[in-house]
């Protein structure tokens, strides 16, 4: 027995069956409409694609023409200006029939068009000989073609017209009229007859290849042509008015393109081959998908680990590329100098945080680092300004970047804010110069305190020998025994001031506990003895040491450490004159052989200031000073080392500002 949803079963299987075979359907019909609009598409872009080559290569064929009838027309007007009888014009006119093979005859008449010359071209059959009044056979007559040019003042073109050959043959042949003038005056008239095959010959063989080209009417009326088109089901037209003056003329091209025959079929299999690699394509991305997904994920942590890394550290990190732009800074940069990570990325030579007064030597020498000639991971000292204009000094290592594969792409940076060290080594130092001083003033008390106890005897002698002479000579004279007594008073006095100088030289010998001695120093050497400590100043002032010593000078004979101390002195001098002064601050230490090469000469040079008149009457003064906590000792203490060594400490004004102190020490040997 049947059941009753037997049927009903049945049917919904081929309801559905028919959904699916309907679905199919459909997409099939859908798959055949988009082919077939792709190649009806195609179709039409290849047919517009050929006539938009036709439309160009008639444009490029229509200024070829403008471009050689213009030239054409110079040369008529260089026979012109160049030929006054009518045997040199027939001879210019012969010469420029060879040269131009699309005129046919070239006549010269007068203002009253009489006919001076009439010259025919070798390459064609000679026309008819015009009549010498100027009369013509033609309905368009050279009269009135000539008429018309002189009204409009240029050349003028006549309609063309058909010259009959023998056999039948014949061709269309162009006019042209150029008015001849000197200044003003119209002295007559220069007459071309054109071939138009000829013209058609000067367009280039690659714009008439494989298809035609000819001349019509306005009305479409064909009056010359060349080349043949290839044979093809559909034949292209693209035409342009040449505006001739007087007679418009067409330049007409024509060409043809063959049928898609095998377009559609290997259009259907490249579509198919499509739609399977498509699908074979979506099948292997979902699985690169699933692997790029788990790879960006282990990528992100180590991204954000290495960020926190990054971020934690107190070191400032600066990225550039091979060009010098930098690509990448870390929190700690930004926050050494005061910039945001968007304000520097990107930037190039000059940065924002470099001083301006050093931007040169900065932009020389980041030359030099990124051309690889500096040694890498090699620290360098440097300055650097923040945002609001401070100044700090850095201490820089850089390193290159290379990829995976071994590229260098560029350099990475570690830069270390040096301002607390140098404010520790600035306290170190100034704790030294207060140390150094405590014990030069404990050796000057020293010295005062033996001094007073060894001179106090002696002139206490000296002072009682002198108050017992005052009494004896206020005795009445001419005693003897008074004469001795004084006498012998007068050489104790002698004799304890004696004693006086040697206590004196004694005690002298004892503070300096030294010999001096001198040799054969090198210039080089006693700046380099120096230059430590100059350069620790200068960098708290934000000064600029430069030194200037060759390298073949010869050496020197002094005491090297009192000419030290003078260098040393006039140098901190130097840098304490510019602390006031505008940026640059620069220091010069020089040392050049003098003009008898018997002498080094010393040159101390800054930039502060300068020296007033009225402390340079004093400089040298002892116990003369402009600082605050100065003794007055310093400069005059380095002209007496100076002088004892044969020399004299000079100075002058330094242009545009500033102070030289110079002297000289003799060659060695």
């Amino acid at each position: 027995m049947t059941s009753p949803d037997a049927p009903a079963g049945a049917l919904a299987r081929l309801r559905g069956a028919w959904r699916r075979w309907a679905l199919w359907f459909a997409l099939v019909l859908v798959v055949v409409g988009l082919l077939a609009t792709l190649v009806w598409l195609a179709r039409g872009h290849e047919i517009e694609q050929t006539q938009r080559d036709l439309d160009r290569d008639n444009a490029d064929a229509a200024q070829v023409l403008r471009q050689r009838l213009a030239r054409n027309l110079q040369d008529l007007h260089g026979l012109a200006a160049t030929h006054a009888d009518p045997i040199s014009w027939w001879t210019g006119a012969t010469q420029l029939l060879h040269e131009h093979r699309e005129w046919m005859r070239l006549q010269w008449h007068d203002a009253a068009l009489n006919l001076r010359a009439v010259a025919d071209s070798p390459f064609y059959p000679a026309l008819a000989p015009p009549p010498p009044d100027g009369s013509t056979h033609h309905p368009s007559d050279i009269a009135n073609l000539c008429g018309q040019a002189s009204k409009l003042g240029a050349a003028a073109y006549a309609p063309s017209r058909f010259v009959p050959r023998a056999g039948g043959l014949g061709e269309e042949v162009l006019e042209l009229c150029l008015p001849v003038r000197q200044g003003a005056q119209l002295q007559g008239y220069v007459v071309a007859t054109h071939t138009l095959d000829g013209m058609l010959a000067l367009l280039p063989s690659s714009l008439t290849r494989g298809q035609s080209v000819g001349f019509t009417e306005l009305d479409g009326t064909r009056l010359a042509m060349q080349g043949v088109p290839r044979r093809g089901a559909r034949v292209f037209v693209a035409q342009q008015v040449i505006d001739l003056p007087g007679a418009p003329i067409v330049l007409r091209l024509e060409g043809s393109r063959q049928l898609p025959d095998v377009f559609p079929n290997v259009l259907t299999a490249l579509v198919t081959g499509l739609s399977i690699a498509l699908i074979t394509v979506l099948v292997l991305l979902a699985r690169d998908f699933r692997a790029r997904q788990q790879a960006e994920s282990e990528l992100a942590q180590a991204l954000a680990f290495r960020k926190a890394m990054e971020d934690s550290l107190v070191t400032g990190l600066r990225a550039r590329d091979l060009e010098g732009r930098i690509t990448y800074v870390n929190p700690a940069f930004c926050d050494m100098v005061g910039f945001a990570a968007d304000e520097l990325i990107g930037q190039s030579n000059p940065v924002p945080y470099w001083p301006p007064e050093m931007a040169q030597d900065y932009a020389a020498r980041q030359v030099q680092r990124l051309s690889g000639l500096s040694p890498v991971r090699e620290g360098v000292e440097s300055v650097f300004m923040r945002k609001d204009g401070t100044r700090f000094p850095v201490l820089i290592y850089e390193a290159p970047l290379i990829t995976t594969v071994g590229k260098h792409t560029g350099w990475m940076s570690a830069v270390l804010d040096m301002t607390a060290q140098r404010r520790a080594e600035e306290l170190s130092r100034a704790s030294q110069e207060r140390l150094q001083a405590s014990a030069r003033l404990a050796t000057v008390g020293e010295m005062a305190s033996l001094m007073s106890h060894e001179l106090n005897q002696p002139l206490a002698v000296i002072s009682s020998y002198a108050t017992g002479s005052l009494n004896l000579l206020q005795q009445p004279a001419g005693d003897a025994a008074t004469l001795h007594d004084v006498r012998t008073a007068l050489s104790r006095i002698a004799e304890q001031a004696g004693r006086a100088g040697k206590v004196i030289h004694s005690v002298r010998d004892l503070v300096r506990q030294r010999s001096t001695s001198r040799q054969a120093v090198a210039p080089r050497v006693l700046f380099d003895a120096v230059l430590p400590l100059v350069q620790l100043q200068a960098r708290k002032l934000g000064a600029t040491v430069h030194v200037d010593v060759p390298a073949d000078l010869p050496a020197v004979w002094c005491e090297a450490t009192m000419i030290e101390q003078v260098l040393l002195n006039l140098a901190r001098n130097g840098l304490q004159a510019m602390a006031e002064a505008p940026a640059p601050r620069l220091l010069r230490l020089q040392a050049r052989l003098g003009p008898a090469h018997t002498a080094v000469e010393f040159v101390v040079a800054d930039s502060g200031e300068g020296i007033s008149d009225d402390v340079a009457a004093q400089l040298f003064t002892p116990f003369f000073t402009t600082k605050d906590e100065g003794m007055g000792l310093g400069l005059s203490l380095c002209r007496t080392v100076v002088e004892q060594h044969g020399s004299a400490l000079q100075h002058q004004p330094q242009t545009p500002r500033g102070t030289v102190f110079r002297f000289t020490l003799p060659v060695a040997g």
